[in-house]
C-alpha cells in the first residue's frame, strides 16, 4: 500500500507541475471570451446572442487547430519520450505549416459570407448584422488562430507548458484590455460596440501566434522548426489530426441545430444557454483542459520510453484526481449559479434560464472528468477515434436527438432539452472509458512510432 501511495503521490504531483501552467493559460483564455460576453451583455440579448451565434462559426478554426495540434502534441510526447528530437521538430514544422494553409480559405468565407451564415440560423434582423460583422473579422484572423494553437500543443508535448502560458496568457490580457476599451469607449477610444470586441479578439491572436512562432524559431525553447522531408510524418499527422477535427466538428454542428432549437424557446432562452455555458468554461474549463492536455504529455512520453504499463497506471491516477477535483468543482458552480449569472446579466428572465442551464452543466462535470483525462491519454497515444466516436453519439444522439424529442415532440419544454444536455456528457465518459479499457492504444502508438523510426536521423550528421 505505501508503494501505490508514493505512486500516486508521483503521478499526481508531475500532474499539478504540467497542469498549472496550462489550467493558467486556460483560466485567462476563457476570461477573455468571459469579458466578451459581460462588454456584450451591456449592449443588449441580441447582441449576446449575437456573439454567441458567430461563436458557433469560430469553432471552424478552432477545431482545425486542435485537430492539427492533436497531431503535434501526439507526435512531440512520443518522440520527446524515444528521443527522436529531429524527427519531432520536423513533424512540429509540418503541423505549423498544415494549420497556416489551412485557415487561409477562412478568410474568404467570413469576408464573403458573414452576415449569411448568421441569418441561415433563422435569428432576428439585429442579431444577423451584429453577428455577421462579429463573425466576419473573427474569420479574417483564422490562421493566426490555428497557428497558435498548434504551436502552443507541440511545444506542450514536449513537456514545456511555460512558454504557451506565457504567451496565450499575454495575448488574453491583450485581448481584455482591447475589448474594454474599444468595445465601450474609453478613455479615447471610439465606442465600436461589438466590432471593437472582435477587433480585439482578431490583434490579440494575431499576437499569440507570432509570440508561439517565435519562441519556437528562436531555439530557446525544446522545439526548432526542421524542414519537412519525409510524407510518413505528414500521414500520420493528417491521421491523427482529421478524427480529432472531426470529433470537435460533431459538436460544433451539433450545435447549429441545438441552437436553433433554443430559438424557438426566444432570444432570451439562447443567450441564457450562452451565458450558463461560459460561465461552466470559464470556472472548470482551465481544470479538465489541463488534465486532458497532462494525460496526452505523460501518456505520450511514457509510450515513446517504452512502458505500456505505466502509461496504464499513470492515466488511472490522473482519472482520479479529475473526477475528485471537478466533481467539488460541480458542487461549487451548482450551489453560486445564480449569482453567478447575475454576472453578465441583470435581465430577471434571462437570469432564470441561465442558473436552470448553469445547474445542468455543473451536475454533468462528473462525466467532464471521466471524459477529459481519458480522451487526453488516448490521443497522447494516436488514438483519436474513440473520443470522436464518443462525441459524435453524444452530440447528435442526446444533445440534438433526445433534447428535440423529449422538448418538442413530447412537450416536456426545456427540462426535455437539459435533460438531452446531461444525456450527451454521460455519453462522452462512457465511450471513452469503454475505449481506454478494451481499445488498442497501445499497439496504435507502438506502430505509430516503428514506422517513424525508419525516418529517424542522427541529429549530429
Amino acid at each position: 500500500m505505501p508503494l501505490v501511495s508514493d505512486r500516486l503521490r508521483s503521478v499526481w504531483s508531475r500532474t499539478l507541475a504540467l497542469g498549472w501552467p496550462i489550467a493558467v493559460q486556460q483560466t485567462l483564455n476563457t476570461l477573455m471570451r468571459t469579458v466578451d460576453i459581460v462588454v456584450t451583455g451591456l449592449f443588449s440579448p441580441a447582441a449576446v446572442a449575437a456573439i454567441g451565434l458567430a461563436d458557433l462559426y469560430a469553432q471552424v478554426p478552432l477545431r482545425i487547430g486542435l485537430g492539427l495540434g492533436a497531431g503535434g502534441i501526439a507526435l512531440s510526447s512520443q518522440d520527446t519520450g524515444r528521443g527522436a528530437d529531429l524527427t519531432r521538430d520536423r513533424a512540429v514544422t509540418q503541423a505549423l505549416l498544415l494549420g497556416a494553409g489551412a485557415g487561409i480559405p477562412l478568410v474568404a468565407v467570413g469576408l464573403l459570407f458573414g452576415p449569411a451564415l448568421i441569418d441561415v440560423l433563422g435569428a432576428e434582423s439585429a442579431v444577423v448584422r451584429q453577428g455577421g460583422t462579429y463573425l466576419t473579422i473573427l474569420f479574417v484572423a483564422a490562421p493566426m488562430r490555428i497557428l497558435a494553437l498548434v504551436g502552443a500543443r507541440s511545444l506542450q508535448g514536449t513537456g514545456d507548458t511555460r512558454t504557451p502560458m506565457l504567451a496565450n496568457g499575454s495575448a488574453s490580457l491583450l485581448n481584455i484590455l482591447l475589448t474594454v476599451t474599444l468595445g465601450l469607449g474609453v478613455w479615447l477610444a471610439p465606442t465600436l460596440g461589438i466590432v471593437g470586441v472582435g477587433i480585439a479578439t482578431a490583434v490579440s491572436r494575431t499576437f499569440e501566434a507570432v509570440a508561439i512562432t517565435g519562441a519556437i524559431a528562436s531555439g530557446r525553447t525544446p522545439l526548432s522548426l526542421a524542414r519537412p522531408r519525409e510524407f510518413t510524418i505528414t500521414r500520420q499527422l493528417v491521421a491523427v489530426s482529421v478524427p480529432t477535427f472531426a470529433e470537435g466538428m460533431s459538436t460544433s454542428l451539433a450545435n447549429f441545430p441545438f441552437n436553433a432549437l433554443l430559438l424557438l424557446f426566444g432570444t432570451e432562452v439562447n443567450a441564457a444557454y450562452h451565458i450558463g455555458r461560459r460561465l461552466y468554461q470559464q470556472l472548470t474549463g482551465p481544470l479538465y483542459r489541463s488534465f486532458s492536455t497532462v494525460a496526452s504529455i505523460v501518456v505520450g512520453q511514457t509510450l515513446g520510453e517504452g512502458d505500456v504499463e505505466a502509461a496504464r497506471e499513470t492515466t488511472r491516477a490522473i482519472l482520479v484526481l479529475s473526477v475528485v477535483v471537478l466533481g467539488c468543482a460541480g458542487v461549487v458552480l451548482f450551489v453560486a449559479a445564480e449569482p453567478l449569472v447575475r454576472v453578465f446579466t441583470r435581465d430577471p428572465t434571462v437570469v432564470d434560464y441561465a442558473v436552470a442551464f448553469t445547474r445542468v452543466f455543473a451536475v454533468s462535470m462528473v462525466w467532464f472528468g471521466v471524459f477529459f483525462p481519458l480522451s487526453g491519454a488516448l490521443r497522447g497515444a494516436g488514438d483519436t477515434r474513440t473520443p470522436f466516436y464518443a462525441r459524435l453519439l453524444g452530440s447528435f444522439v442526446f444533445l440534438l436527438g433526445v433534447s428535440s424529442l423529449l422538448g418538442i415532440a413530447l412537450g416536456y419544454g426545456l427540462p426535455g432539452v437539459y435533460v438531452g444536455i446531461a444525456l450527451s456528457y454521460l455519453c462522452w465518459a462512457a465511450v471513452v472509458g469503454w475505449g481506454f479499457r478494451r481499445g488498442s492504444w497501445a499497439e496504435t502508438a507502438a506502430a505509430m512510432m516503428d514506422e517513424r523510426a525508419t525516418v529517424d536521423e542522427p541529429p549530429h550528421r
